[in-house]
């Protein structure tokens, strides 16, 4: 089996975990290689919500960062496995990931003389 179709499966399994924050998650997605060893596109939806990103990964190991439909970007790593069955690549992963930018996030008011140590 390609170490991309791999990498893109395992990429979608910790994508598709990112959304349930603390807890355990499940979906289903796809992943198609982009032409460089190991690197894939993927989208898939699961009880996270729908959840596009870019997936690497070599053997069973994959990293990817992802968007889901609210605009958070996810970064994740995860491990899995990988079977052909009936000329397509079916697959089951565990991954975590972490939420690295969220645009309906708060937002915090600093000034340069807010910050400790910075200012008077």
């Amino acid at each position: 089996m390609a170490t991309s179709v791999k990498a893109a499966l395992i990429g979608v399994a910790a994508f598709l975990l990112a959304g349930c924050a603390g807890g355990v998650g499940a979906g289903i997605g796809i992943g198609i290689p982009v032409g460089i060893p190991g690197v894939s596109i993927g989208v898939g939806v699961g009880t996270g919500g729908v959840r596009a990103g870019v997936n690497a990964g070599a053997g069973p190991v994959g990293v990817g960062v992802g968007v889901n439909q609210n605009g958070q970007v996810s970064a994740g790593a995860g491990v899995g496995v990988s079977k052909n069955v009936g000329g397509a690549s079916v697959g089951v992963g565990v991954g975590t990931s972490t939420v690295i930018y969220d645009p309906n996030a708060p937002k915090t008011n600093q000034t340069p003389g807010s910050i400790p140590g910075m200012g008077p």
